[in-house]
């Protein structure tokens, strides 16, 4: 619950880095690139202030943002608010089942929520994802690498691992800032 009340203070401060409304150019490769995802129903974990729900609704996508941290999810209510296609849901991202998140989606995104779960609640987090995705769906996650014994980030045996055998990876981009940080890249099997 600490990395919860870390974030309520960071949202009440105004001290959110992550967050800095603009869509990542991974992401918007991914959904206007060359090669974009063609647009279907997406699943925003962890959506913060609703940037990128934003984003994916204007491009044509069915979006619903799942956000813990009330100011955050208050943003996101009101930046999305005039869009038909974007909802947004106060609520824990490992609860899935406790939301009216329901149906299959074509692409889960997390950017920078995954991380800080802690790790008794990581597998939550992915049978949740695994329970909402039809097979070829997309999950596509940005994370801090794990470093020591802190309790935040990932390595890559863990982002393969942890989502198997639902989900096989299938790319990876370095990120840069921070050094370590990546986007992971994993399609859904037909696996349960």
């Amino acid at each position: 619950m600490l990395w919860r009340l870390s974030y309520a203070v960071a949202y009440r401060t105004g001290r959110t880095p992550w967050d800095t409304g603009i869509t990542p150019p991974e992401v918007v490769e991914l959904v206007d690139g060359p090669s974009a995802l063609p647009p279907g129903r997406a699943l925003d974990l962890g959506c913060g202030t609703g940037t990128n729900v934003r984003y994916l609704a204007v491009h044509g996508w069915d979006v619903v943002g799942v956000e813990a941290d009330v100011r955050a999810f208050d943003a996101a209510r009101e930046r999305t608010e005039e869009l038909d296609a974007a909802t947004v849901h106060l609520g824990d991202v490992t609860r899935l089942d406790r939301l009216p998140v329901a149906g299959s989606f074509d692409l889960v995104l997390d950017v920078g929520c995954f991380h800080s779960i802690p790790m008794r609640r990581r597998d939550a987090y992915a049978a949740g994802v695994a329970e909402r995705t039809r097979e070829g769906a997309t999950l596509f996650v940005w994370a801090f690498r794990r470093e020591g014994f802190l309790p935040i980030g990932v390595t890559q045996r863990e982002m393969r691992d942890r989502f198997a055998p639902s989900f096989q990876p299938v790319g990876r981009i370095p990120g840069t800032v921070p050094l370590g940080s990546a986007w992971y890249r994993l399609r859904r099997t037909g696996v349960a």
